[in-house]
């Protein structure tokens, strides 16, 4: 666990008394570890916007480009057998 002595405003200090009494609990740093974890959830999982959504599934559905001898300018069927072995 880490420590830190962190500075607060009246108002900082005043949200988090009322998120420790709110969810009822014995000390601050129980607060302010509830009300990070909170908004670092919602930061965390932002939904994807529809737009992407539309242009992943255009991506999805174009025909894949095929190179000739790619593979074997890249020795792809060597690199296989090595991780097959593995």
């Amino acid at each position: 666990m880490k420590q830190a002595v962190v500075h607060l405003d009246e108002k900082t200090d005043r949200v988090l008394n009322v998120v420790k009494a709110l969810h009822g609990f014995k000390r601050k740093d129980e607060a302010l570890n509830y009300v990070v974890a909170e908004y670092g959830q919602t930061l965390m999982e932002r939904e994807i916007r529809p737009e992407y959504l539309k242009k992943l599934e255009k991506i999805r559905k174009t025909k894949a480009v095929r190179v000739p001898g790619f593979g074997k300018r890249y020795d792809l069927k060597t690199a296989r057998q090595k991780y097959q072995k593995v």
